[in-house]
């Protein structure tokens, strides 16, 4: 698929609502791939944007580069050259590193300097010199950065995040950057409101510098909203500074710790404070509706009067420039100007995907007027004057709705600019549990409501309570209003970051994230025919998403899990079979796919599933932090809370090409997660034998508990973080006692020390396999772990399973005296069979992972593979349908279709 330019993809996006979104995870060890790709020398690597357009206005990018294993010693250093041959600057570090301490990937960054240069190369070597530098200085109570453009003073306590933002030797543009909370006490259900707000402001408790240059300054703040002795809801934000940029970025996380019955945000928002200097027909209004559309106004205009002040002051005006002395204007205009209002107040509330409305008015107090309105507004605005002024945006506006953006006080002294994340013209946020338990009160009603409504319900565990949401910001520090041109652009740079990327055959001739895909390959009829219906199942969920508008600040980045064809809907109302949260790996399907095709839509699509499924589907805080929840009506209802949705494996692709420092904070703290076992036993509804959780005997499973466990620990210990060597023992200790079970991962589980980080090996063997264990990343997991740590038991066991899930029962049988029993998900597990038969070089396996990838369960040879329209009355909205699919399906699909083209395409049937 052809790049697309940042500002057509605007155009798009507003035009047509195409969504951008989602996430993955880690994968398996290098296997034999069928098409094999040339080998990566110790040459340059081609570098590009994602998206046409150059890094724009934003102020930087940061990208990651993967390298196969010994090829760079990890004191490497890296140059980069943009296509005319020219260096570039750039700042690299790594990211993570081959079990040899070779580099395993490397991050990254760039300055506006680039400009809009369309490819790079990047090779081992000294980096040019930097002729632009961030520099960070802390002293006192304060952090400054100072890009050579702007100067940023951050606060160290207090609420004032960011105490001032200057330029040009001083020139104050934008001062306290705060934090804003309004909470009401109790909801209005009914038609009298008698609900009160009160305001909380975002205190500082932590600054971190965790980057300070050259070219790319990071620095961290944490703390939690207070009012009085109250505080609440913690924050993490960071700010994000380039060497030579007008701009900066913010990266700001909201934990949730209230009370669900009591503690309901009605307001949550980011602040900031610009000096207005000009006279007010020199201070200047832009907010950006959908495409490239603006409103355009001065504080008080002399445009549309009775009286002409001159086409030229007018002209000027509307262009952002400083208008001639009003005593060279048509006096009938300057000696009447006091009677021209001033609009010193506007508002863009964004309270659907499909509606904004913009207004404004004179001063507080006074009647507000329609200013115009639309469907999908870009978040994006600015005020100030001819003497500088203040840009701001927030990404995923209308997507992450209700959001709004407010400007106070223009015609005075200092407005006040508020970006809304969640827009207080709203309903206030309502995360209460959705009904009254319906009598389910013991573990059989429990088990009895899951076979109807497949909702796994228990009081008390359907809280919101520490699931996080993270959101994106950018601004400009404005040295005069900037011209229409120069606005368009900001406003895209915060609809779609630029972002650069290393070439599909580079990344899949690393050998990364176990070697399980390869380049997207046309070459046969039949592989052409599998890429055909790859290419169907993404585009059919990016249409869904936006058809049935799985939009909002909640939802946004995931997907439905089942269709209802009778009602022509997916089943968002019907237990566990409405938000997906991860079931079944849809996050590793997007980023595979990502991966093999160098996709932008398919990065955008897994970008926004990984910022959603890593932050509100998991648990950050309180007695299940580190644990996420299973699918269901609402993100956080169902009782399952497991390693399998809060898993490292789905959020390391992200973390790896962008170098993304929230996502890592995530990855980290699961590290320790294998201490939920103490706090929950996840088959706790199901267990036939009495089972108390014992700190020297947990009940661990070897499928979805392990393969959580394994992708945390792994991260950890490539990352060389802060407890590699504990992640790494772990791995070693876990993997060789999986071995040494009687019947290996057969066994299913076993009794695990927090202690020793060992499994105690059975005494006898069993045999205990569903069709689950594999499907969350414990594939992947393995055949990665295989290719990094030589354990030819480890190995054995993992093949054996590979070989025997889709054997016949007798096979089974003879195997280890006894079948699997009645099992699903054939096709899923035939990149178990494609995996096995690279490895082992087995024909016979191949043409059985063909087998039960065409003809078993699934989407078979027997799938059509083609939609139906839907019209009212029978649908909501017209759309179209396709009721075979189901996110199970498709993402075990997409899977076994990417990995056994990867593994096994040269045995693939004509």
């Amino acid at each position: 698929m052809p790049p697309v330019a940042r500002r057509a993809l605007l155009k798009a996006a507003a035009a047509a609502g195409v969504a951008a979104q989602f996430s993955w995870a880690p994968g398996g060890g290098r296997a034999r791939a069928a098409v094999p790709v040339a080998p990566v020398a110790d040459g340059p690597v081609g570098i590009r944007w994602l998206e046409d357009g150059g890094v724009g206005a934003a102020p930087g990018s940061t990208f990651g580069v993967p390298w196969p294993k010994g090829l760079h010693g990890g004191d490497a250093t890296f140059a980069l050259a943009g296509g005319d041959g020219k260096d570039v600057a750039v700042q690299s570090w790594p990211t993570a590193y081959w079990p040899d301490g070779s580099l395993k990937w490397t991050a990254h960054a760039v300055g506006p300097g680039v400009g809009d240069a369309e490819r790079f190369t990047l090779k081992a070597g000294t980096p040019a010199p930097y002729k632009e530098k961030v520099e960070v200085t802390r002293s006192g109570r304060k952090v400054t950065v100072d890009t050579g453009v702007i100067t940023a003073v951050i606060g160290t306590d207090g609420e004032r995040l960011v105490k001032s933002v200057t330029r040009d030797g001083g020139t104050r543009i934008a001062a306290d950057g705060r934090l804003v909370l309004l909470r009401q006490g109790d909801i209005d259900d009914g038609d009298t409101g008698h609900a009160k707000w009160e305001r909380f402001d975002g205190e500082i408790g932590a600054v971190e510098v965790e980057q300070d240059g050259p070219v790319r300054a990071v620095v961290r703040i944490d703390g939690k909203h207070r009012k009085g002795s109250r505080s609440w809801l913690p924050f993490s934000v960071r700010l994000y500074f380039y060497a030579g940029a007008e701009s900066f970025r913010m990266v700001h996380t909201i934990t949730y710790d209230g009370d669900q019955e009591k503690d309901f945000i009605r307001g949550l928002g980011v602040r900031f404070t610009v000096p207005m200097r000009d006279a007010p027909y020199d201070r200047h209004i832009r907010i950006a509706g959908e495409g490239e559309g603006f409103l355009t106004e001065a504080v008080k205009g002399i445009t549309g009067l009775r009286r002409d002040p001159g086409a030229a002051v007018r002209a000027a005006q509307v262009k952002g420039e400083k208008l001639p002395d009003p005593a060279t204007w048509d006096q009938r205009v300057t000696s009447r100007l006091q009677y021209i209002p001033s609009w010193g107040d506007y508002t863009l509330a964004q309270l659907s995907a499909d509606g904004f409305t913009l207004r404004k008015r004179t001063e507080p107090g006074r009647g507000w007027i329609p200013a115009g309105g639309g469907g999908r507004a870009n978040g994006f605005g600015y005020v100030g004057g001819v003497s500088g002024g203040f840009s701001f945006g927030l990404r995923d506006f209308w997507e992450k709705h209700p959001a709004q953006l407010d400007i106070r006080g223009a015609a005075g002294d200092e407005a006040e600019v508020t970006l809304w994340l969640w827009s207080p013209e709203a309903p206030a946020m309502d995360l209460r549990f959705y009904h009254d338990g319906l009598g389910q009160d013991t573990y059989p009603e429990q088990l009895e409501g899951l076979n109807i409504t497949y909702e796994d319900f228990e009081p008390g565990f359907g809280t919101p309570y520490g699931i996080a949401r993270t959101s994106e910001l950018m601004f400009w520090a404005n040295a005069a209003t900037p011209p229409a041109a120069t606005l368009v652009d900001q406003a895209a740079a915060v609809r779609v970051p630029p972002q650069l990327v290393a070439e599909p055959g580079h990344v899949s001739a690393a050998g990364v994230f176990g070697g399980l895909f390869a380049p997207v390959d046309r070459s046969t009829p039949a592989k052409a025919e599998i890429e055909d219906h790859l290419d169907f199942l993404f585009t059919y969920y990016k249409d869904q998403v936006e058809q049935r508008r799985w939009y909002g600040f909640w939802d946004y980045g995931d997907i439905m899990h089942t269709y209802d064809e009778d009602r022509h809907q997916w089943r968002y109302d019907v237990g566990g079979y409405a938000w997906d949260n991860s079931e079944l790996s849809p996050d590793l399907w997007l980023w595979y796919a990502y991966l093999r095709s160098g996709r932008a839509d398919i990065f955008r699509f897994a970008e926004a599933m990984t910022r959603h499924t890593g932050e509100v589907d998991a648990y950050h805080l309180g007695q299940w932090a580190g644990l996420g929840t299973r699918h269901g009506v609402q993100h956080f209802a169902d009782s399952a809370k497991q390693q399998r949705i809060s898993t490292a494996v789905y959020r390391r692709p992200y973390y790896f090409l962008t170098a993304d420092e929230r996502v890592g904070d995530l990855m980290h703290a699961l590290v320790d997660s294998d201490e939920t076992f103490l706090a929950l036993d996840p088959l706790r509804k199901i267990r036939t034998e009495p089972y108390e959780p014992d700190r020297h005997a947990l009940s661990i499973g070897f499928g979805t508990d392990w393969s959580g466990l394994a992708g945390a620990w792994l991260t950890e210990w490539e990352r060389k973080g802060p407890k590699a060597g504990k992640a790494e023992a772990r791995l070693r200790s876990t993997m060789r006692t999986i071995a040494a079970q009687p019947n290996g991962f057969v066994q299913g589980s076993g009794l695990y020390d927090l202690d020793t980080g060992r499994f105690a090996v059975a005494g006898e063997p069993a045999v205990n396999v569903s069709h689950l264990s594999a499907m969350f990343g414990l594939v992947e997991m393995c055949a990665e772990l295989i290719d990094l740590i030589d354990l030819p038991d480890f190995k054995a066991a993992w093949l054996d399973y590979c070989r025997y899930f889709n054997a016949t029962k007798a096979e089974q049988r003879q195997r280890y005296g006894k079948d699997f029993g009645n099992l699903l998900l054939f096709q899923g597990h035939s990149r178990q069979d494609a995996y096995a038969a690279a490895q082992l070089e087995d024909d016979r396996l191949a043409a059985r992972a063909w087998q039960k990838f065409h003809d078993s369960d699934g989407y078979t040879r027997a799938m059509k593979w083609q939609r139906t329209r839907i019209e009212g009355p029978d649908a909501l909205e017209p759309g179209y349908e396709h009721p075979r699919i189901s996110t199970n399906e498709t993402a075990l699909f997409g899977l076994a279709a990417i990995q056994n083209l990867a593994l096994i395409g040269d045995k693939l049937p004509k």
